[in-house]
């Protein structure tokens, strides 16, 4: 890689120009560097033939998504910034990534999961976010003006985008939210932490899941969003429209609520397949 000295330079020297981080640095050299090495050539002497082959070659011997798009942003810098190959740059495309199915726990599932919770503010903090289909930002930040009994519904305050929604508030969620205030008395936030005028940290959450699911024996993940996915796909299962849905749990495109649509077993099994329209002659096996 001796003729590549030069060229290692004046791409750390651009790179902090632009103050990428020593990781980031170390990192893309490397991955320009094994570009280099794979064609065992110079990589200003390297084109888009070169790195198209380059990217069947990582996805060939499996690389993950992660890894491919480090290599595509070191292509991209070094042709882009210390080449000056700008019209190169939107021609070296990203791998996409994979969309993974969301995690669902059953409903029984989701009651041996609340069971394993020991801690009150805990697990009505949790109980919270499934009944409302809540992020764990949105749950920690609930406050007691927030719960509005006589309409029946629950208020978030500036949700993800900026944005405020009402969810319905569930009767047994009410009696559960009276319980906790009875025995707590939590003063302005809803579920603060252990300094009162703080609301409860994320992590403690994330936390107390961990350790539920391994008190309840579930093979499953488990994080507070998993509960938003159950949330979601048992409304869907239950026959309520998609539509509903998507604004209850505040999303901007239909696309994204869309995805509960796959893992509704339920509404899955209930279909009536095509085949069973058919009006078939009853033969005998030969």
């Amino acid at each position: 890689m001796a003729e590549m000295n030069p060229l290692r330079r004046r791409m750390i020297e651009d790179m902090q120009v632009r103050n990428l981080s020593p990781v980031t640095q170390r990192c893309y050299v490397h991955a320009v560097a094994k570009f280099a090495q794979h064609f065992n050539r110079s990589p200003d002497r390297l084109g888009l033939e070169e790195i198209r082959a380059y990217q069947i070659h990582l996805t060939a011997i499996g690389i993950s998504w992660a890894g491919f798009n480090v290599a595509v942003c070191a292509l991209r810098f070094f042709y882009g910034v210390t080449l000056g190959r700008t019209a190169m740059v939107e021609r070296i495309p990203y791998a996409r990534k994979r969309r993974q199915l969301p995690v669902i726990l059953s409903a029984d599932e989701v009651a041996r999961f609340f069971a394993a919770v020991p801690n009150l503010k805990h697990r009505t903090a949790l109980m919270t976010a499934y009944a409302a289909g809540l992020r764990v930002s949105e749950v920690v930040r609930l406050k007691l003006a927030d719960i509005d009994s006589s309409r029946m519904l629950i208020r978030v305050h500036q949700g993800k985008g900026g944005r405020d929604r009402y969810i319905m508030l569930s009767p047994q969620l009410l009696v559960v939210l009276r319980t906790y205030w009875r025995g707590t008395r939590p003063a302005h936030w809803l579920f603060p932490g252990q300094d009162e005028s703080r609301p409860l940290d994320p992590s403690v959450l994330q936390a107390t899941c961990r350790i539920a699911r391994a008190t309840a024996k579930l093979e499953k993940p488990v994080t507070v969003h998993t509960l938003r996915h159950s949330f979601a796909t048992h409304l869907l299962e239950a026959g309520t429209d998609i539509r509903i849905i998507q604004v209850l749990l505040g999303h901007r495109d239909l696309s994204t609520t869309a995805r509960y649509t796959q893992v509704a077993a339920t509404t899955i099994g209930n279909t009536a397949s095509p085949f069973d329209r058919l009006k078939l002659e009853e033969t005998s096996p030969a």
